[in-house]
């Protein structure tokens, strides 16, 4: 007698729709997906009003310098050592997680973001709209960093022993060749991006990715125009940098080189890989 063959009983349609929302979930974004992500991000704050940028653009500049602080209170209350360096520069990571988690508007940010957009719809009314949003930003930026950085030197909010590490760090940042302060914003630039470009898929890692590529930032020495300016103002207000100098030595090169790394390198090499796919949809 021939053995009973059992057939297998047919997949549900509904088996197959769990199925296959399973392996959407667990699989990767690909690069369009990111990039979809990012433009539409980018679109929403082409649209956000002059008002909610200056608010967000001010609170970016105040909490960055958390970056300051941090960094500036492991290097006082740290033994002098040689492993100091790599682990007071966890405390830059400070002023990034803030605001890259806290949703504000940071300048180097939207070297990506709001470029993305720009690379679809090549129009004149982007390019304007794109302009404004980062004049907007970078000068709320700006403002927000001189703020805190005034709480720093002209109160006593933060412990006098910290203050002469503070001093010392913006010497370091803002002391180097223009075009030293140039070549190492890159970078700084293309870290920042990247770390844009990661987020959508990070979920609950993003704490640590930005922890980590944050650091990178700070232990490489790169330049970074937005954590920097609060350097730059608490010299500025502390008497040891003139504005032509910070302005022409430390600013311009510094915004110069971010935006290259984060537009003319990171952000066309994203578009590079996706602009077949997007082009073609």
């Amino acid at each position: 007698m021939a053995p009973l063959i059992q057939k297998k009983p047919p997949t549900s349609a509904v088996q197959e729709e769990a199925e296959e929302r399973s392996v959407s979930e667990a699989a990767a974004l690909s690069p369009k997906l990111i990039y979809e992500v990012i433009r539409r991000e980018g679109r929403d704050e082409l649209n956000r009003t002059n008002r909610s940028l200056i608010w967000s653009g001010i609170s970016a500049g105040m909490l960055i310098s958390l970056s300051v602080l941090g960094e500036a209170i492991f290097r006082t209350y740290l033994p002098d050592a040689g492993w100091r360096f790599l682990l007071e520069n966890l405390g830059y990571s400070l002023g990034f997680i803030a605001v890259i988690m806290g949703r504000m508007q940071l300048f180097t940010e939207n070297t990506i973001t709001t470029v993305l957009p720009l690379m679809q719809e090549r129009s004149l009314n982007i390019l304007c709209r794109l302009m404004r949003l980062w004049a907007v930003v970078l000068g709320a930026n700006v403002i927000g960093a001189f703020a805190a950085a005034a709480l720093f030197i002209y109160t006593p909010a933060i412990p006098a022993e910290v203050l002469p590490a503070i001093i010392s760090l913006s010497e370091h940042a803002t002391g180097m060749p223009a075009a030293e302060g140039f070549w190492r914003a890159i970078p700084a630039g293309v870290i920042v991006a990247l770390i844009v470009w990661m987020l959508p898929e990070a979920d609950e890692a993003a704490f640590f990715l930005i922890l980590t590529f944050t650091w990178l930032i700070a232990a490489g020495d790169f330049t970074h125009i937005v954590a920097g300016s609060v350097e730059m103002a608490a010299l500025i207000l502390h008497g040891g940098l003139g504005l032509g100098q910070a302005i022409f030595g430390f600013f311009l090169p510094v915004l110069v080189g971010n935006i290259i790394g984060g537009t003319l390198i990171f952000t066309l090499v994203a578009w590079g890989q996706v602009r077949d796919d997007v082009e073609d949809s």
